[in-house]
Order: C-alpha cells, then sequence, then structure tokens
C-alpha cells in the first residue's frame, strides 16, 4: 500500500468522520444552550474547514495531484494528530 493510499485511507475512514462528530456534537451544544459562545463559533468554523481541506486532500489524491513529498507531510501530520487525541 502506497503512502498515498494510506492517507487516502487515514483521512476517509478516521479523520473526516471523526471531525463530522465533533461538529455534531458542538451543534448539539450549541442547540442545547440555545446560543453560541464566540468561542463554540471559532470552533465550528476550524473544524468545517478543516473537514473541507480533507475532502479536497481525498480529490486530488484521485486525480494524482498531489507530489510524494507532499503526500508524506500530510500523512506525517495526520498521523501525528491522531496519536495527540
Amino acid at each position: 500500500m502506497t503512502n498515498a493510499d494510506k492517507l487516502k485511507n487515514l483521512l476517509e475512514i478516521e479523520v473526516i468522520p471523526d471531525l463530522e462528530v465533533a461538529i455534531d456534537e458542538l451543534f448539539a451544544a450549541i442547540d442545547k444552550s440555545k446560543t453560541a459562545t464566540k468561542e463554540q463559533k471559532e470552533d465550528l468554523e476550524d473544524l468545517r474547514e478543516m473537514r473541507t481541506e480533507c475532502f479536497a486532500i481525498v480529490e486530488e489524491l484521485g486525480r494524482d495531484e498531489l507530489e510524494n513529498e507532499e503526500i508524506d507531510e500530510l500523512l506525517s501530520e495526520f498521523m501525528d494528530m491522531k496519536t495527540e487525541e
């Protein structure tokens, strides 16, 4: 399995679903309190941006538009991020 395949799997199987769960949980917290704090709004925006970027990376991988070095760096970053959880 290439690093491109590993990155794609990591994004599709773990990272994107985790982001969607976090977004849903944040929406639930906002709905429960009926208002969103400034911090919640910023967190929601950050999570949405990250999810959008992940989808874009998956699309770029599908079109073979990323260099091997970039794939290796992204894979390393996402692996580090998952390890920190």
